[in-house]
């Protein structure tokens, strides 16, 4: 089966965790997902398939946008997170959640839109998803995404990554070539990976709005929240108690210049990926 590493982080601890935090992480990504919606333009009454659609915040707002003649699929492999979409939207017969693998479902085909907001930089094989993806879709269908750019545009994961690296050497340096967060950073990889997979008319545009970290509870808070994000979060998860007591107190001096008015702000960078199925 693909994706084994993923589905079991998704439903492990982090999964209960960002369906706690719900609030704070689309406080955190909005800006985001409504640029990536902007691009995408879902009309009224259109079919509309959400990848990685988590905690269900970008499924309510295509809902709203495709109106009761329309369809929403929000399909995502983590139980806790899509617990929690389903409540938010049980008054809305037009969608619907699936757990299940986007990179392998077997869609029915004909929609008219496949949308994700940070939900396909997780694929054990990207190629062979973006193909999947693309048989979701009706022959002219819009594919529309967010992905990050690379660490070092995103200093809300770089700036914590690097005082913890320094404060525990021992540290792996995060992957570039495998699933995680900054996956589809190289838009030349991407690109090439939609035009393989059956895509045209692909359009890749940044897109840099701040990220908070800690929403809005002080350089405590951050520290906390910032050795759980990313690279770092994944790596220290595994660490003793010692080194991540270090690397937090590492990453808490590293936070401190970026306090403002209470809270933690620092630049954050995504793609804004626009293709048309062949």
């Amino acid at each position: 089966m693909n994706n084994v590493e993923q589905i079991e982080y998704w439903n492990g601890a982090r999964g209960e965790a960002w369906a706690a935090e719900q609030a704070a992480r689309d406080r955190a990504l909005g800006p985001f997902g409504e640029a990536a919606l902007a691009r995408a333009r879902p009309r009224t009454g259109e079919r509309v398939v959400d990848v990685g659609c988590g905690c269900g915040a970008t499924a309510l707002a295509l809902a709203e946008a495709v109106g009761p003649g329309g369809a929403v699929l929000g399909i995502d492999v983590s139980t806790p997170m899509l617990t929690r979409a389903r409540e938010r939207a049980a008054a809305l017969p037009h969608v619907r959640f699936l757990r299940a693998d986007a990179s392998a479902h077997p869609f029915e085909g004909g929609a008219a839109l496949v949308f994700s907001r940070f939900g396909v930089m997780f694929f054990d094989d990207p190629g062979a998803a973006f193909g999947n993806l693309r048989r979701a879709l009706a022959p002219g269908g819009r594919l529309v995404f967010a992905c990050w750019r690379a660490l070092e545009a995103n200093g809300w994961l770089s700036v914590p990554w690097q005082a913890a690296r320094a404060a525990v050497p021992d540290l792996p340096a995060p992957r570039s070539d495998g699933p995680g967060p900054m996956s589809l950073a190289d838009e030349a990889r991407v690109r090439g990976l939609l035009a393989a997979a059956g895509f045209s008319e692909i359009a890749i545009d940044a897109f840099d709005h701040p990220m908070p970290i800690g929403d809005g509870g002080g350089l405590d808070a951050a520290a906390d929240e910032a050795i759980t994000l990313g690279p770092t979060g994944r790596l220290l998860a595994g660490a003793s108690d010692a080194d991540r007591a270090r690397a937090r107190d590492a990453v808490r001096a590293a936070l401190a210049p970026h306090v403002r008015d209470g809270a933690v702000r620092l630049p954050g960078s995504a793609w804004i990926v626009r293709a048309r199925a062949a």
